[in-house]
């Protein structure tokens, strides 16, 4: 390899890192996330975050990973169809109370919604996931390793999703088909990672699988909740 190879591919780097967040680290983590996912929950438990160095930390990569699904959001029309959906009696009392037009109205709460979303539903998925692997765990983890457990489940569930991404935030049988597709990844993630050590036996799998599943969703929906009022607060006061 030439100077001049080594010195563009360290620029792709260098760019790749400050844009995205992805370096050599990240990668290598989301290739063996999707390859081998229980070797890469063993190493992050066993060797620490970094895996004794080969990987990212599980929580520095799930925020890249939803950084780049919110680049989406963005490019796909932002987070306002939280609010279009709204019955007219509710929407207009709030577009009177903030003096303005509907679609600056809906400008500011997409602006305020697309930035606290990820800050709102990451520790929310985490702390609904967290308690789940520490009883299935054969292991004490603790609350930092629980939560590291967390973050790896979700990594392996978000690293194949990605490319769904633009059809899920999207209308129609495709953000359905996205839909259920991206629930299916969600199962299979578990499946794949757990195994061995969050369960044994293919029923106990899908059964805490769907325990699992059960409740990020019910976090899911608390966090939507909780990002709509905010939209809603911010479309009315800024």
């Amino acid at each position: 390899m030439t100077d001049g190879e080594t010195t563009r591919k360290q620029a792709i780097k260098d760019l790749s890192e400050d844009t995205l967040g992805f370096g050599g680290a990240e990668v290598r983590t989301a290739r063996d996330l999707l390859v081998r996912p229980r070797l890469v929950l063993q190493a992050w438990m066993i060797e620490g975050p970094t895996g004794g160095g080969r990987y990212a930390k599980p929580l520095k990569l799930y925020l890249t990973l939803n950084a780049i699904i919110m680049l989406i959001v963005f490019l796909k029309g932002g987070l306002s169809g939280y609010l279009e959906g709204m019955p007219a009696e509710m929407l207009n009392p709030l577009l009177a109370q903030a003096g303005k037009s509907r679609d600056a109205f809906m400008a500011d709460a997409d602006g305020w919604m697309s930035f606290l979303t990820i800050p709102v539903m990451a520790p929310l998925y985490a702390l609904a996931a967290m308690p789940l692997f520490r009883l299935w765990d054969a292991e004490d983890l603790g609350v930092r390793r629980g939560f590291r457990a967390s973050f790896a489940y979700l990594n392996a569930w978000t690293v194949p999703m990605l490319p769904l991404s633009w059809f899920v935030f999207g209308t129609g049988p495709a953000a359905l088909i996205a839909s259920l597709l991206m629930a299916v990844l969600g199962f299979a993630a578990f499946l794949r990672m757990g195994r061995g050590r969050w369960y044994r036996g293919v029923l106990p799998g899908v059964g805490k699988a769907l325990i699992l599943f059960a409740a990020i969703g019910l976090s899911g929906a608390l966090g939507t909740v909780i990002v709509i009022v905010i939209g809603v607060i911010a479309g009315v006061a800024a």
